[in-house]
Formats: structure tokens, sequence, C-alpha cells
């Protein structure tokens, strides 16, 4: 596997980059966001930490479909982030989103002019990294993380295998402040021939073993295209990886497609830590906003 860090990159060093401009004033779902509460809220959990303390963080995984709504009708990246930031997510796990498309904000006049994990990260998320998995004339896309916990350290594994689809694991390593082990966070979106995602979660399997100590929390979170389910016990022999909804429930939640979903596709995996009160993600407005249903838990490490 070949990394692709000079595609990706964190906010965070890059300060010295300049500022970005302020934000617009919020309107809609951003206006009932209390910024300043969230910022304090972060701030008292983690200066409550010791050393032996156990810390529960919020994720959340989605697929973000580029910014588009089903069968690319209307382009909601702005709504998506209003809905994304009303979780109240501490890392957020991101797939198919967009680096750069040359056309599109020429056609549509609500584009970003950044790239879109920029634009969803936004005061929210102080951190992000972003894998560039697919190239084409018009632009690129991948998996993003946003994170409130500074990323010390991230890489873009490619993983795919052969013919057009471009997969990637996007390895980012968080350092919570007061807490003595990074935390790992592996953003995943696999492919959709069987066979290759055996593969690719081979693959995931020696990127734990190989890249991460045999004692820190791991998450991995994202879309697996898994809908044979072969990953549970795939991930849990070849990594120690435990999916939470079906720790929580039995079996993992069904999130494919959103207005109606039937396919099990999208999952939570921890290691040395424990999954409490996994969701499935309310219909309004995440149906409206996504193929995808996304899935939030509480990890605790």
């Amino acid at each position: 596997m070949q990394p692709l860090v000079p595609d990706s990159f964190p906010r965070r060093p890059l300060a010295a980059s300049p500022a970005p401009a302020p934000a617009p004033a919020a309107t809609g779902l951003a206006a009932a966001v209390d910024m300043a509460a969230v910022r304090a809220d972060t701030q008292t959990a983690l200066a409550a930490l010791s050393p032996d303390s156990s810390f529960s963080f919020k994720v959340l995984t989605v697929n973000i479909h580029k910014g588009f709504t089903f069968f690319n009708r209307k382009f909601i990246l702005p709504e998506l982030r209003e809905a994304v930031r009303r979780v109240g997510a501490d890392v957020v796990f991101l797939q198919e989103v967009t680096g750069s498309h040359l056309k599109h904000a020429e056609k549509f006049d609500n584009y970003p002019d950044t790239p879109h994990y920029e634009f969803l990260a936004d005061t929210i998320w102080p951190d992000y990294a972003y894998g560039r998995n697919a190239v084409y004339t018009k632009g690129d896309h991948g998996n993003a993380l946003l994170s409130k916990f500074p990323i010390v350290r991230f890489e873009n594994h490619d993983i795919s295998i052969s013919g057009p689809e471009r997969r990637g694991l996007l390895h980012c390593e968080l350092h919570i402040p007061g807490y003595r082990v990074n935390a790992h966070a592996i953003c995943v979106h696999l492919g959709l021939i069987e066979a290759h995602r055996i593969q690719q979660m081979e693959m995931l399997c020696d990127l734990v073993h190989r890249s991460i100590p045999a004692h820190a929390p791991v998450v991995v979170a994202g879309d697996f295209n898994d809908w044979r389910l072969r990953a549970h016990a795939l991930l849990e022999h070849g990594a120690g990886l435990h999916e939470v909804f079906v720790q929580a429930t039995g079996q993992a939640a069904r999130t494919f497609p959103a207005r109606q979903p039937l396919l099990r596709l999208d999952r939570i995996y921890v290691r040395n830590a424990i999954g409490h009160s996994p969701i499935v993600l309310p219909s309004r407005p995440w149906s409206h906003l996504s193929d995808h249903a996304p899935l939030a838990a509480k990890i605790e490490v």
C-alpha cells in the first residue's frame, strides 16, 4: 500500500497559514447551536481527565455522497453541515467527501469555495484530515476525519485492488489532552466487489497490527459495503475489533438506503474501548441529506 500523504492534510500543522475569514451569522438550524457552550463543555470534560480516568467521546459516521441528495438531484452540503453540527460529535468519520471539482462551483450557487471537509469542519472541529482516493479530470474525492482533539499524525493508505474503484483507509492518531495513550481513528470506505472487500479488510487488519500499539484505543468507522456481513468475524479474528451495534443489539444496524434501510453497510468497530448507546440517526432530516443513514455512538476509553 502506498500512503497518499501529499494529498491529505490536517488543519493544525498549517497554523502559520492566514486565518480564515469569520463565519457568517448562523441561520436556521445553525442558530440553535451555541458554539460557546460547545467549546466550554469540551474544555470542562478535558480538564476533568486524569491519566487513570476513563473518558468518553461521541463519534459520528456518514457517507455524504459528495454533498448531493439521492440520484444527485440537489446540492445540499450547507444543510448537511448544520445537521452534522447538531449531532454534537467529537470525532466525525466522513466518506465520499469532495476535495475539489472544477465544474460544480460554476453550476451551483451554494457551492463552497473551500474543500468540502474544510467547509464541514468550519469553527466546530479545529483539526481535520483528508485522504484523496479517487482522482478524475474535474476533481477528486475521498475520506475525511473531523476532530475536536489534536490530530498528531495521519496517513492515507491506498487499498484499491483493480479497475476504476479507488478506495482508502484514512488513519489518524488523536491526542486526548490529559490521557496517557493516544487514540487511533480509521475512516473506511470499502469496495463494491466482495473479493475486493475481503482483501481490503485483510489490509485493515494488517494496518491495525503493524501501525497501532496493542494497548491503544482504536475506532474504525465508515461505509463497509458489507451486505453479506463478512466483516464481523474477519475483523474480530484478524484485529480484535468488535462492532458496537452487534455488541449492543446482536446485529449491525440497517443503514441503506436511508429512506427505507434494508442493508447493514455502515459500521463502528472498536478495540480497547467500549461502545455505548449506538444509534441510527432518525430519517428526518437525514434521508434527505444522504443515501446512507448515519451512525453515532459514545466511545469510552
